[in-house]
């Protein structure tokens, strides 16, 4: 069984809008695009790669497909992540896409959660999940993912769309590994445990 691996770059406010940059997604009127690299370091960037080294797809929504779909195929070469973003093969579940032409691109057909838990079902490596805020709590809400990999940057935003928005499922989380930055960022790794338990003191 292939795992699904939500992994979000969040503020400390838990804002996930418009990392890369300030024109990413003005959607709402969201005025702080662009606010991850000035709130991160290189450790960051290390932990970021390790994501990928269990991971040979990518689930993605609109949105982010269409925004990585612009960049990556003409992005530096130099970057070591370009050859490893263009190669990797990438799931898009949308609406109203009928063709997806970046290389190593498949339009997931009919019910989105149906096709993902066949994805699950099938062979190959782990499944990342990048942005696509709307698509990763759509598979929250019917118990699809199987991890988180967070960066948690020290930075507050205010405003903008949250992975963790109003409205999701109460869940337990279990910390796999979590460290912090020289810079102050933490990288968490969580999986979910079933439902929150409750007591007082």
């Amino acid at each position: 069984m292939r795992k699904i691996i939500v992994c979000t770059f969040l503020t400390l406010d838990g804002v996930m809008q418009a990392p890369g940059g300030p024109d990413e997604d003005t959607g709402s009127g969201f005025e702080h695009g662009g606010w991850q690299k000035p709130a991160t370091d290189d450790e960051v960037g290390a932990a970021i790669a390790g994501w990928y080294e269990d991971s040979d797809s990518m689930l993605l929504g609109r949105k982010t497909y269409q925004i990585f779909a612009a960049y990556w195929p003409n992005a530096d070469p130099g970057n070591p992540f370009t050859e490893r973003m263009n190669s990797m093969h990438k799931y898009v579940a949308s609406r109203t896409l009928t063709s997806v032409e970046w290389q190593n691109s498949t339009l997931l057909e009919g019910d989105t959660v149906d096709a993902v838990r066949e994805l699950k079902a099938s062979d190959g490596g782990n499944i990342n999940v990048v942005g696509s805020g709307d698509l990763a709590q759509t598979l929250m809400e019917h118990d699809l993912v199987d991890e988180y990999r967070l960066t948690i940057h020290p930075v507050i935003i205010g405003t903008g769309k949250r992975l963790f928005a109003d409205g999701a499922v109460p869940t337990a989380l279990e910390p796999v590994s979590v460290s912090t930055t020289k810079g102050g960022t933490v990288v968490g790794v969580y999986r979910p445990k079933g439902k929150p338990s409750y007591d007082s003191y």
